[in-house]
């Protein structure tokens, strides 16, 4: 039995599953409800942790059988772009006071990161913008 198959049975079985426990939570009384709903949270999570698995393992099993170079390329001019990034970024562009007055405890430090987040989804943002005009304008000169 190849994997596809293996996965396709393993997506049944969890999606009768989570459908099952769904029904008990529409058919019974909110202390069912309450009760199922941690039943329904673990196979959320077990489906997600079954995900991120097969993500790493497929990812890992492409990053071997493929051109490494350009992907470690590629990873590295992303690692770049945050670094930039973060080195544009201030972190005291903003009042933290009444932020801190709520108790949310923001620092510079998280501003920080904040920022440099945004200026990295700038950047990418306008490197993809670009990238579709570029491709546009070379597709229509051929």
């Amino acid at each position: 039995m190849d994997l596809h198959k293996i996965l396709k049975i393993v997506a049944i079985i969890l999606s009768v599953i989570g459908a099952g426990l769904a029904l008990v939570i529409i058919s019974g009384d909110e202390a069912t409800a309450k009760n199922m709903s941690g039943n329904m949270l673990m196979v959320a999570y077990v489906i997600l942790a079954i995900v991120l698995i097969l993500v790493l393992i497929y990812v890992i099993k492409g990053l071997f059988s493929g051109n490494i170079k350009k992907t470690l390329m590629s990873v590295g001019a992303f690692v770049a772009v945050i670094l930039i990034s973060y080195i544009l970024s201030s972190g005291t562009d903003l009042d933290l006071t009444p932020f801190n007055s709520k108790g949310l405890g923001i620092t510079e430090a998280v501003s920080k990161n904040v920022g440099a987040g945004l200026i990295a989804f700038y950047i990418l943002g306008f490197l993809a913008i670009a990238s579709m005009v570029f491709s546009g304008f070379k597709k229509i000169s051929k």
